[in-house]
């Protein structure tokens, strides 16, 4: 094989897997959800949410998320709070700790990075916080 065939050969077998490439997933085929819908009020409440691969329901292991934001809907506006991203388990949970003010419904926009995925991921998880009962606290409204 001469040098230009060789040329041409190696330019041909580029120009195919350029237009081969790897298959692509559709970002639709991912979800966001929490671990636990239910969140206490706290200053430092741990959540959790996990990224699920739809075609397999497998949760996503590897995703590198990032720009957590937590909110808590108020009619037209919106009061955001702290979130700290925790070090992930490697199952695919991906826990988080954020200042939870009050009781009520609040919304967790994340983004992630899947390997091999070229979109990036974006998803809202709603959550609920509950206030817990003050320690001591006696229930009476049982009927006597």
């Amino acid at each position: 094989m001469t040098l230009q065939q060789r040329t041409i050969a190696g330019i041909v077998a580029v120009a195919m897997v350029g237009a081969v490439g790897p298959a692509q997933a559709d970002p639709k085929d991912y979800r966001f959800e929490a671990a636990q819908p239910q969140i206490p009020v706290s200053s430092n409440a741990p959540l959790a949410l996990r990224l699920i691969h739809l075609p397999s329901g497998k949760a996503v292991t590897n995703a590198i998320l990032f720009q957590p934001q937590l909110e808590m809907p108020m009619g037209a506006a919106t009061m955001p709070t702290r979130i700290t991203p925790s070090a992930p388990d490697g199952t695919g949970l991906y826990p988080f700790v954020a200042d939870v003010s009050m009781a009520g419904p609040w919304i967790l926009t994340v983004s992630a990075k899947v390997q091999g995925e070229a979109a990036t991921l974006t998803g809202t998880i709603p959550l609920n916080a509950v206030a817990s009962a003050p320690a001591g606290s006696v229930d009476h409204r049982h009927g006597h």
